[in-house]
This record gives structure tokens, C-alpha cells and sequence, in this order.
């Protein structure tokens, strides 16, 4: 006869597993909100680089036509719905409608950074071959948006992966109170945090981001761009994410919809930092 009975215990609120749960770069590029269609047609328009001229000998000013060009963004539908029977819901630990919904807006959210990210992607301005972050390369970045003529307004951001950014901790300038105010390892209630975010340093924007291309490898795709050179078009409705249960098959559902399309709209404005992270991939 045994002189024990464990009993194992179960915790009823689930914790999120590890993934990336919300778009990160919606913020960060031109977004137009398409009321009905399937296209969204920006308008990108700049004096075609004309300089000043001076009248001419038969009195008259001479005139010239504005450079107007119009990028569509195509969108198309994306949708993930996820479905489980009444005894699975029942029988299984955890509210399972709650992580169907936050499974499937996870699953949405990534697929509008993916879009983004494709169209930065194709961008043609770039750093060279895939050497690890250093103060040079960010500025090497910025001063090729600079020769551009890309305006430092406080729109230009730079996507980076984890491994970059573990590099640009460590770099010297990158706590200086004269290039930042919030510094990277200072403690206290205006301290740098590692959180879902961004932070200024040098007039640029910098976000980390999971899944750039070649994350953890040695050769990852970083992005530095104005937010003018990307151009998101989504339904007006944004994200659709309804739920809703099936009383004849006794299913429950969740499901996350987006009509949506990216477009490059400048390729002046974007440049790729090839950056070699392949030093701080797990072994």
C-alpha cells in the first residue's frame, strides 16, 4: 500500500510562449488607409533636382515641370484562423479562446512587419559587405541618407537585429549624455530600458527587431530609412479579429484579418546595413 498520493498542480492562466506579438515598423512607415480597392497609390513629388535659373534674354522666366511619380501598393488578404472542438477547449489547460485570439493576432501583427520588411529589402543603397556593428557603420548609414538629401526631421529609423544592437551597446558614444539623453546601462527612473520600443540616438529612431532577414547569422539585413520611403496600405477597418463559437459542431474560433500592401516609394531614402551577427547566435 503506498504511503503517498501527489497531486499535480495545474496553473489555469497560461504564459505567452516566446514570439514576436505586434508590429513593430507600422509606426515607422508612410501608412495610407485604403477605403475600397485593392491598390493604394502614393504620390511622391520634389522638383526633379532642377536648380535657380535667371530670366532669359526675351524677358520671360523660364518654366519647368514638377517630378511627380505615383507607387501603387497592391494589397492582397491575410488571414489566420485558429478552431478547436468544445472538448478541447474543455478538457485542456488554460483558456484556450484567449490564447487563440492572441495566438492569431500574433500570427497577423507579424505578417505586416514581414510586408514592410520585404520592401526595405529591395532597396539598392547599401554598407558593403557584412562586417559587425561599429559607430562607423551607423554613420556611414547616415551620411549616405545625408548625400541624399534625406532630411533628419526626426522621421528616420533604423531596424536592427539583436545582434547589432548588442555591438552598439558597447560602443563609447552610444551612452555619451552629448549624444543621448537616455543612456544605454544607466539605472533609475529615467533610465534606458529594454523594452518594446524605440530609442534616439544621433537624430535616428532605433528599433530592434527579431526577424530581419539573416537574424543571427553573418549576413543579417539592417535598414536605416526615412519613413517617407515605405509606403503601407491597409483597409480602413485595420485588423479584423473576430471570435465566435458553432453551436451545430461545437467548435469554438478566432480569426485575424488584414487587407493590406507595402511599396519602396524612395530608394534614396533606405539604406541596407549588411551586418555580420553571426558572434552572438546561440552555439
Amino acid at each position: 500500500m503506498a504511503d503517498t498520493a501527489f497531486q499535480i498542480q495545474y496553473r489555469q492562466e497560461f504564459i505567452a510562449g516566446f514570439e514576436a506579438r505586434q508590429s513593430l515598423l507600422r509606426q515607422s512607415v508612410t501608412t495610407e488607409a485604403v477605403i475600397k480597392g485593392n491598390q493604394a497609390t502614393f504620390l511622391v513629388a520634389d522638383s526633379g533636382g532642377a536648380a535657380a535659373v535667371t530670366r532669359g534674354v526675351n524677358g520671360m522666366i523660364p518654366a519647368r515641370s514638377d517630378n511627380l511619380s505615383q507607387p501603387v501598393a497592391t494589397l492582397a488578404e491575410w488571414h489566420d484562423l485558429v478552431r478547436k472542438t468544445g472538448f478541447n477547449v474543455f478538457a485542456s489547460q488554460g483558456d484556450q479562446r484567449a490564447i487563440m485570439q492572441q495566438t492569431t493576432m500574433g500570427v497577423i501583427n507579424r505578417k505586416v512587419d514581414s510586408d514592410i520588411i520585404t520592401e526595405l529589402n529591395t532597396a539598392t543603397n547599401d554598407t558593403g559587405a557584412a562586417v559587425p556593428a561599429t559607430l562607423g557603420m551607423a554613420l556611414y548609414a547616415k551620411t549616405i541618407l545625408g548625400n541624399n538629401a534625406v532630411p533628419f526631421d526626426g522621421n528616420v529609423w533604423a531596424a536592427i537585429t539583436p545582434g547589432f544592437e548588442a555591438y552598439l551597446l558597447q560602443v563609447p558614444e552610444f551612452g555619451k549624455a552629448d549624444y543621448v539623453t537616455m543612456k544605454p546601462l544607466d539605472t533609475g527612473a529615467t533610465a534606458w530600458k529594454d523594452t518594446v520600443g524605440f530609442w534616439r540616438w544621433i537624430g535616428i529612431n532605433w528599433l530592434v527587431h527579431p526577424t530581419l532577414p539573416g537574424a543571427g547569422t553573418s549576413a543579417e539585413k539592417c535598414f536605416m530609412y526615412h519613413k517617407s520611403a515605405i509606403g503601407h496600405g491597409v483597409n480602413t477597418a485595420g485588423i479584423q479579429t473576430p471570435i465566435g463559437y458553432d453551436e451545430e459542431q461545437d467548435y469554438s474560433w478566432a480569426r485575424a484579418t488584414v487587407f493590406m500592401g507595402s511599396k519602396l516609394l524612395q530608394n534614396s531614402g533606405i539604406v541596407v546595413m549588411n551586418h555580420d551577427g553571426s558572434a552572438f547566435a546561440a552555439q
